[in-house]
């Protein structure tokens, strides 16, 4: 018979043994286990990444938003999430379309806009009172609707993009760029369209020269403009160099001293960034924001030239939901009728 220590010791050694195993099997077996599980799952690196796009949906053209939503949604199989952005009266409407139509596919969020951020910020303009809605600032304060994304891109209204908008995303900003444009002097395509409707693509049409401030800037008034209907953008490099503080303190100088919201571009959103952003920032494919096709209602480009195309932008006064405009057949292939019957198109033949 062993001495009871003896037996102690073993039982001791068995216990610790017993213990050794468990922990093996906890470190080693359990993780193959889970690798087993998950062997068809994506690495983080493989995962689809989600592409942020904003779109404003302002009352009495919600119509211009779904489209724009149906046609981007329609032509990519990216992971496309819409950030809708709106005033806190247009909001449930614009859901309610969405969440009642086909569009209910989707992956969206609504984001309210306080306009109230835009309090002395804003100089009246008379001729042009459609772009002092709250709305068309929307894209100087990206940083602050939009809080988890490094790279987002915004829309104006008036677009219907006919490319995979996963190109789009994958434009490449220039280390120090907070956001990529397109440049209004880009395709000679599109020159012939500024010329006959007598567009200005240059910052002598949207800046008044005659001030000093604006001829300290140092920049030549021939400068080719760029159009911030379509913006790819950098959050971090916007933030870093504070960019939408930047763009209130032009806004509040041409409060002051009426630097641009009188003069011929009527550009009181696109003045302040053409301004901050000058020289510092990377340029979209030009295909990629075909303009110019709400400037008249007479202007056409050639049916072949509007096929190849991208993205398609009515800026300009003539909206294809309205009348008159051009190509508004391009346009209706998106738009989905309100279930709420509350926007209709003008168009006798819509």
């Amino acid at each position: 018979i062993l001495p009871l220590v003896s037996v102690n010791q073993i039982l001791l050694l068995l216990l610790v043994l017993t213990v050794c195993a468990i922990l093996y099997n906890k470190v080693h077996q359990v993780p193959l286990a889970l690798r087993n599980e998950t062997v068809d799952l994506e690495s983080p690196e493989e995962m689809e990444e989600e592409i942020p796009v904003v779109i404003c949906a302002a009352a009495g053209r919600m119509g211009a938003a779904v489209a724009a939503i149906s046609s981007i949604y329609s032509n990519t199989e990216a992971n496309v999430l819409f950030y809708i952005v709106g005033l806190k009266t247009t909001i449930p409407h614009i859901r309610k379309w969405i969440e009642n139509s086909k569009l209910k596919e989707i992956k969206f969020k609504t984001v309210e806009f306080n306009p109230m951020v835009l309090k002395g910020k804003i100089r009246q303009d008379a001729s042009r009172p459609e772009l002092l809605q709250p709305l068309n600032f929307v894209r100087f304060y990206l940083p602050l609707l939009i809080q988890k994304h490094e790279k987002v891109i915004y829309l104006d209204d008036d677009v219907i993009v006919q490319g995979d908008i996963q190109e789009l995303y994958d434009t490449k900003l220039a280390p120090g760029h907070a956001a990529a444009f397109s440049d209004d002097c880009d395709l000679p395509s599109t020159h012939e369209m500024v010329r006959s409707v007598g567009m200005q693509n240059t910052y002598m049409g949207f800046l008044d020269y005659r001030k000093q401030a604006i001829r300290d800037l140092g920049i030549s008034p021939s400068t080719c403009s760029f159009n911030p209907g379509v913006i790819v953008a950098n959050m971090t490099e916007w933030k870093h160099q504070r960019i939408t503080k930047q763009l209130e303190k032009w806004m509040q100088r041409n409060v002051e001293e009426n630097l641009y919201s009188s003069t011929l571009g009527g550009g009181v959103a696109t003045s302040p960034m053409l301004i901050v952003f000058h020289g510092k920032y990377s340029s979209i494919n030009p295909m990629w924001h075909i303009r110019h096709l709400g400037w008249s209602p007479d202007a056409r480009y050639s049916e072949q030239f509007l096929q190849e195309a991208k993205l398609l932008h009515w800026n300009g006064r003539y909206k294809p939901w309205d009348c008159p405009s051009v190509h508004t057949d391009l346009w209706e292939n998106w738009f989905i009728p309100d279930p709420s019957g509350k926007f209709k198109l003008t168009c006798p033949d819509s």
